[in-house]
């Protein structure tokens, strides 16, 4: 059993660095056919995932792999594990494949099929950050199928965006602001926290560009009140008066004494439009939306009439 782990270890030294630069330069989106290698062989790979698509059938629940270890080389208790939905992973054959005498092959012949590693997204990220990681290797009777699902590559895509919640300009947390008087509501315009953001993933040959946006703002002021405003607010300006914002505001009516902390608790809740499109080819395109959010608290204030 040794043998076999130490096996491991140095192909994993040997693979580690071309592994780990196709998981993070093109996203690291394998995605496995479900009979691509028996459950005896690698009890991770196979069987039905819960709320898996017919890309993603590698399954997250860790029941214990032959020499007592996890995929991220943490051991495990046979049997034991927590599923935790599907895991997106990179799967290499091995070059040169061990001699037919390795323990790897676990009493499989080489003409019977292949020994293959596999880095999930997960523990090629903890690499990168520097943890200790080994690829899991297993024997498979053909290579498991890659099926690149664009909108997934798009969705990673979006991952290295690293978009945000709204970046709120007003109300401010030091403003002040009194019943009755309009407020004005708007955010400030960035790549990160309202677009436009653009950024690329590959796999297999295919590559698909994302461009992502705020569509629009759903601002929840804290009296039960709620505001959608289509677009990122018009900054308020003294010649303006006591008028309303011709684009995205709220006039309280209530002061926030009675609220905990003497403040109302505000959230900016941004849906992120997501365009896609696959480069050269058929040109598939595609879109789908994503959400961040943003909290604040705001006092707001009566006006005190002198005598």
């Amino acid at each position: 059993m040794d043998d076999h782990r130490s096996h491991a270890r140095r192909n994993a030294h040997l693979l580690n660095r071309s592994i780990l630069a196709t998981v993070l330069a093109t996203a690291a989106l394998c995605t496995l056919a479900a009979a691509s290698a028996s459950a005896d062989d690698d009890p991770v790979i196979g069987g039905d995932c819960p709320g898996a698509s017919s890309y993603v059938t590698v399954c997250e629940q860790q029941p214990g792999t032959s020499n007592g270890q996890s995929p991220s080389g943490e051991p495990t208790a046979k049997g034991s594990g927590k599923d935790t939905g599907p895991q997106l992973c990179s799967v290499k054959r091995l070059d040169p494949q061990p001699p037919a005498s390795d323990p790897v092959w676990d009493g499989h012949k080489p003409g019977d099929g292949a020994i293959y590693t596999r880095i999930c997204l997960r523990d090629a990220l903890a690499a990168a950050a520097g943890a200790q990681i080994v690829p899991q290797v297993f024997w498979a009777a053909q290579a498991p199928a890659v099926n690149v699902d664009p909108e997934q590559l798009a969705r990673e895509a979006v991952d290295r965006m690293l978009l945000t919640g709204p970046s709120i300009a007003s109300p401010r947390a030091t403003g002040q602001y009194v019943v009755g008087v309009p407020m004005w509501m708007w955010v400030n315009e960035s790549p990160t926290t309202y677009g436009p953001n653009t950024a690329s993933a590959s796999l297999a040959g295919v590559t698909v560009t994302a461009t992502a946006k705020v569509s629009k703002i759903k601002w929840s002021l804290g009296d039960g009140s709620t505001l959608f405003c289509n677009g990122p607010g018009t900054a308020y300006a003294a010649t303006y008066g006591k008028r309303e914002s011709p684009t995205c505001g709220h006039t309280y009516s209530t002061a926030s004494a009675s609220q905990a902390g003497g403040k109302y608790a505000l959230s900016a809740t941004a849906t992120w439009t997501v365009n896609w499109q696959v480069v050269g080819g058929a040109g598939e395109t595609g879109q789908f939306t994503e959400t961040r959010q943003s909290q604040m608290q705001v006092a707001i204030g009566e006006l005190q009439v002198v005598r």
